[in-house]
């Protein structure tokens, strides 16, 4: 019984570090101060696609984040106080509720920032030669 109290309190600890972890993360991607990364935020190719599309996925996704990392903390804090086989529960279903709470903010910003629309991108390697004759290469 012992060694399953102690088990309780060191996920319950991982718990609270990766709420706060989940709560940077929103804060930053609400704030607009996430900067694209390899780790974290929405990490969609069309959230990628630029600095905008970045920041509005985020930004959509933030209060998801917010909750889920709400959840791991109220799921550490009923392994800790609760204990038991009823703690045990409550830890899991608050893994479970803020895997799917952000889950489900990350596919909404994912959304946001699929429907932007795509940058101009008739200058460049593939244009018709000049960025002063844009427009010029189009049928009239």
């Amino acid at each position: 019984m012992r060694r399953i109290l102690n088990d309780v309190l060191v996920v319950s600890v991982l718990l609270f570090v990766l709420a706060v972890a989940v709560g940077t993360v929103a804060v930053l991607g609400l704030t607009g101060r996430l900067p694209r990364n390899r780790w974290a935020g929405v990490r969609t190719p069309a959230a990628l696609a630029s600095d905008d599309a970045f920041s509005l996925a985020n930004k959509v996704a933030a209060p998801t984040l917010l909750a889920g990392s709400l959840l791991l903390v109220l799921g550490g804090l009923g392994g800790i106080l609760i204990g038991g086989g009823f703690g045990i529960a409550v830890v899991v279903v608050g893994i479970l509720g803020a895997l799917l709470t952000t889950a489900a903010g990350g596919t909404i910003g994912a959304k946001a920032s699929a429907a932007l629309p795509a940058e101009d991108s008739s200058c460049g390697p593939d244009a018709c030669g000049s960025c002063s004759l844009k427009g010029a290469c189009s049928p009239s």
